[in-house]
């Protein structure tokens, strides 16, 4: 006598649902050129992101501070060196950059700025919302990476603070 097929087991199916989930998610990015893409199901919240590449988007042409000797500019200048700055203020969202809280209005900061722990930087628009960028560290602005109304990807260079 022929055995059955059985079943398979409600747990392989759920894992076999989120990984055709996860594909289609995947293909989504593809066909839309998105950088991410986040869904939420059934208490089960899925997040699929490109990997980009933090030194690609940081702009070829950058403020440095006044006075600056021309060999700490070229140093400073390299995309890698940029990221790896100690002082460097990452975006922590994908949104549109602000440096002013209104067109036309002063800066939040300007380079040669000093800042304390806490102050306003840049301000991210995500989603409608504006989300204020605080600073982390106390110090003098050396470099602002961003222009006003520029997007930006997380994790990108805003600002350098020494």
């Amino acid at each position: 006598m022929a055995r059955q097929p059985q079943d398979p087991s409600p747990e392989k199916t759920k894992q076999s649902d989120e990984r055709e989930m996860i594909r289609d998610l995947a293909a989504l990015l593809d066909e839309t050129n998105l950088t991410e893409i986040e869904i939420e199901r059934a208490g089960l919240r899925v997040r699929v992101a490109r990997n980009i590449s933090v030194a690609a988007a940081v702009p070829a042409a950058y403020q440095a501070a006044p006075g600056a000797a021309a060999p700490a500019q070229a140093a400073a200048s390299t995309p890698a060196d940029i990221a790896k700055h100690p002082g460097m203020v990452p975006s922590p969202m994908v949104g549109t950059a602000y440096r002013a809280s209104e067109p036309g209005a002063k800066p939040f900061i300007d380079v040669g700025s000093k800042v304390k722990v806490g102050d306003t930087l840049i301000i991210i628009e995500a989603m409608k919302t504006m989300n204020q960028i605080p600073s982390t560290r106390a110090g003098t602005v050396t470099q602002i990476l961003v222009e006003d109304g520029q997007p930006v990807e997380f994790g990108e260079p805003l600002v350098i603070i020494e």
